[in-house]
């Protein structure tokens, strides 16, 4: 990585800080680098941002015509975020975000401080400007811890978001979705876990904070890879969640819907992925009423980078706000001709010893290693990431051509200057907040 920014007496350059990043495990320096990076952002002109008044003013229908893609970058993040800056200044595009989730986080070993100077890493060395988008995506609720303990379990979710937030995450994605009880009686009572968890996290985030943002909140109504959600169930959600959410505070501005896909998509025992039977009017409606109705900026579609590439211009057809784009690019990155057979063989045997637990009877071997080799991702970090400028430089180049289709599937050419014209800039001042731990009401009564 050549570096021709200069950052001190040290003579450091943002490649140097990239390559720190990386090799360094201490979180505590991490986050040290952080502020560096995040410091010398600011000189340039690039700063994390909430997408909030921007998805606002669409459920006003103040614009349209276009649907956010919010890419994860598991692997390569550097290369493959200097790569998107790259297709955003050549077609002027400002409306697209950068996400992990939470287990992305754990199985990539990109905890949120080390992944958000990544990013602006790569916007300070590909020259871009403005406002930064950074997601933390399925901050999820785990439903077996809880059942065992709540508060817990919330707590820990309350951590992760505090520390995303302190680490330029203003945009964060609730996804209590897997507390939605089918068994319940009513639509209202199986929602309601979910409204209620999504408002008591949304409340922390407003606590927390910093001065002048309003960080970007996403609920989601139906658990990706279940039963497709409908109208009812988001009229729901939003009831019971406003009802929740105490009265003054600014509430979700998306929400996440199912309509047929799955995260990772369905391998085949060849190893081919199985053709996604989206249900686009679901979609359609469902963003409708998400704007009409709750001034929302629309819905949100998950687990959508594995579909066909004729598939993605309806997401724009259909009124979506944003749609969220990951294992493509992690499954281009494995199967390039550039990537190294002999380090790919090496991840699918460090897989056979320590992914077998979640090998299934009757799979085939591409099936299990389609299905487990993300969790390599964090192992063998610094064994990809050490490939040379040359390899890392070609595989990106592919990722690039990927990137340039959807920007313009999309239709988010040109929306740079609507960016500009609903996004302040504000400059946060790093401050810690306290806040109360999250309550949880253990029973439905008075759902209805």
């Amino acid at each position: 990585m050549k570096g021709v920014f200069n950052m001190g007496r040290r003579g450091k350059t943002i490649d140097d800080f990239v390559k720190d990043l990386i090799a360094i495990e201490d979180l505590e320096t991490k986050k040290r680098i952080y502020k560096k990076v995040l410091g010398i952002a600011y000189k340039n002109g690039i700063y994390p941002s909430s997408i909030h008044d921007f998805y606002v003013a669409r459920g006003k229908s103040e614009f349209n015509g276009f649907t956010v893609p919010a890419i994860n970058l598991r692997t390569m993040t550097y290369d493959l975020a200097r790569a998107l800056f790259r297709v955003a200044k050549r077609n002027n595009a400002g409306a697209f975000i950068f996400e992990i989730a939470k287990s992305e986080m754990g199985y990539t070993n990109q905890p949120p401080c080390e992944f958000s100077s990544v990013i602006l890493a790569a916007a300070i060395k590909e020259g871009y400007k403005g406002p930064v988008f950074i997601q933390a995506d399925h901050t999820q609720v785990n439903i077996k811890k809880f059942k065992e303990n709540p508060e817990k379990e919330l707590k820990a979710l309350q951590d992760l978001i505090e520390e995303a937030i302190e680490a330029g995450f203003y945009n964060i994605d609730i996804d209590s979705s897997t507390l939605v009880d089918l068994e319940q009686s009513t639509v209202k009572k199986q929602q309601y876990f979910n409204s209620d968890v999504c408002a008591k996290l949304t409340q922390f985030i407003r606590r927390i904070e910093p001065k002048g943002v309003i960080v970007s909140v996403g609920g989601e109504i139906g658990e990706v890879g279940h039963k497709n959600s409908t109208p009812e169930e988001l009229r729901a959600f939003m009831d019971v969640y406003k009802g929740r959410l105490r009265k003054g505070l600014i509430g979700i501005s998306k929400i996440s819907v199912q309509t047929g896909t799955s995260h990772g998509g369905v391998v085949l025992p060849d190893g081919s992925i199985a053709q996604v039977k989206l249900d686009f009017e679901t979609l359609k409606s469902l963003s409708r009423i998400a704007r009409g109705e709750f001034c929302l900026g629309g819905a949100v579609q998950h687990g959508a980078s594995t579909l066909p590439p004729e598939a993605f211009h309806k997401f724009v057809e259909c009124d979506a706000a944003e749609v969220h784009l990951a294992t493509e690019f992690q499954n281009m990155i494995y199967e390039s001709k550039h990537f190294p057979q002999e380090l790919k063989m090496r991840i699918y045997e460090w897989l056979k010893v320590n992914a077998v637990s979640e090998r299934k009877e009757g799979e085939t071997e591409e099936q299990f290693y389609y299905k487990t080799r993300k969790k390599a991702l964090g192992p063998f970090k610094r064994d990809i990431m050490g490939l040379s400028d040359s390899v890392r430089d070609a595989i990106a180049a592919e990722l690039e051509a990927k990137f340039e289709f959807l920007f313009k599937q999309l239709a988010i050419s040109n929306t740079k200057d609507l960016i500009d014209k609903y996004i302040k800039l504000i400059r946060v001042i790093s401050r810690k907040r306290k806040a109360g731990p999250v309550v949880v009401e253990r029973d439905t009564e008075g759902a209805d």
